[in-house]
């Protein structure tokens, strides 16, 4: 078994992190993004859409994207549980997580692409797309804001992959140079415990 990814320094990777919670070790290959080493043909023949992270079996099996390679996981080792335990709170769990993955994480993102020398000369990059990325990020991270009011976590009573996923998208805009409002208290209390776990250094 083998999990491709990026090494990024300054910013957690959500399998990898998952992975550390549940106390689970995979060998890792790092693919490097920068030297263009997701489009080699070497590459391409184990993700033909040059993206990570990919998990590689023993047997050849090929499990491409972040949510399934955690779902895989999930099955085969369910505690302690980061995806629910039950039918609502599994929903509960699928729900916030997907709202933090476009909310926050793709909205971070789009910032970055549209902003960031790393990206000019890849993409067409477009102040107002990088504007409008913005004011959602703004709008959904106040409303996380108002929901972590009377809880730890984002979807209830433990930390799940909603968390991770929240964890990353932060991470992200940090990159985009986006900060966290400091009126956002819920928010920033939620982040520093986040930060504070082992598992945020994977």
């Amino acid at each position: 078994m083998k999990l491709y990814d990026f090494a990024q320094a300054h910013n957690p990777r959500k399998v990898r992190v998952y992975l550390a919670e549940k106390g689970i070790q995979v060998p890792l290959q790092t693919v490097d993004l920068g030297k263009g080493e997701q489009r080699s043909l070497e590459f391409l023949k184990i993700n033909p859409l040059g993206v990570v992270p990919v998990l590689e079996l023993d047997d050849g099996t090929r499990i491409p994207e972040s949510l399934a390679i955690i779902e895989y996981f999930e099955e085969l080792h369910p505690n302690p549980p980061l995806i629910g335990t039950d039918p609502v709170s599994r929903a509960l769990v699928r729900g916030y997580e997907r709202r933090c993955e476009q909310g926050v994480l793709a909205q971070a993102a789009t910032i970055f692409q549209h902003t960031s020398p790393f990206f000019a000369g890849r993409v067409d990059q477009t102040p107002k797309v990088a504007e409008i990325a913005r004011k959602n990020l703004t709008a959904r991270l106040a409303w996380l804001n108002d929901e972590l009011k009377d809880r730890e976590w984002v979807a209830g009573e433990r930390i799940s992959i909603a968390d991770i996923t929240l964890l990353i998208g932060v991470g992200w805009a940090k990159v985009a140079k986006y900060e966290l409002d400091p009126a956002w208290t819920n928010l920033n209390r939620w982040y520093d415990a986040m930060k504070a776990r082992p598992s945020a250094q994977a």
